[in-house]
């Protein structure tokens, strides 16, 4: 069986060679890019198992390539920078990275997410199921991983899934979580909501199916890749 394959991506030879040493004596096969169309290119073409990609590049930067890469592939991505503000980190969970490694850092603590990173790709495979709901139990199920949640979140969670695309009004989601909410008024629905995403991005390192349509409400619509 060959060795897992890592790319790294990354426009300092110095960095880059680092990681590349640490992760070959760790067992893995390493590619390397030094800018972001290189390693959406790599990515195509090889299928790697992990990508480290660092955030500033030239050509593509690391945000813009990370978007790229997730239109055709869900190769679980670190994405590594010195750039630590929290804009930055929700905009790259938004765009679909798994996991950030924030520079300084220490090459072993990166195999380590390397290999935490690979080995939850491989628990949850490519066209496994993204969401399993058990009606009766009222529990979910996220990408291998459970999701606690309560049970108005959970009828509201699988109102949405069962018809992917459509846009609910929070009305209609009220109904649907057979709940007293009305009482408090139809925004009420919004905390409720809020907390789902929370659960779920917290399950799934800030994935979020839940789009929201202003004035309107909420509908279901996860990547056509998930």
């Amino acid at each position: 069986m060959s060795a897992p394959l890592v790319l790294v991506v990354d426009d300092d030879p110095k960095i880059a060679k680092v990681l590349s040493d640490y992760l070959l004596a760790a067992g893995y096969e390493v590619a390397h890019a030094a800018d972001g169309k290189a390693c959406v290119d790599i990515v195509r073409a090889r299928d790697p198992a992990c990508v480290l990609l660092d955030l500033n590049l030239p050509v593509m930067d690391g945000l813009e390539a990370c978007k790229a890469i997730r239109r055709f592939s869900q190769v679980p991505i670190a994405m590594i920078t010195a750039r630590v503000d929290e804009i930055d980190r929700l905009l790259g969970l938004e765009l679909g990275a798994d996991d950030y490694i924030c520079k300084p850092f220490s090459p072993r603590e990166v195999v380590a997410r390397v290999k935490a990173l690979v080995r939850r790709s491989r628990a949850f495979p490519a066209g496994a199921p993204l969401l399993i709901l058990d009606r009766e139990a009222l529990k979910a199920t996220l990408r291998g991983k459970p999701v606690p949640l309560t049970a108005v979140e959970f009828r509201l969670l699988a109102a949405l899934h069962a018809q992917p695309g459509r846009i609910f009004s929070r009305d209609q989601l009220l109904d649907a979580a057979h709940s007293k909410l009305h009482i408090a008024g139809d925004r009420s629905v919004d905390s409720h909501v809020r907390n789902l995403r929370r659960k779920l991005a917290a399950a799934s390192a800030g994935f979020d199916p839940i789009r929201s349509v202003y004035g309107v409400g909420y509908s279901w619509e996860p990547p056509e890749d998930a």
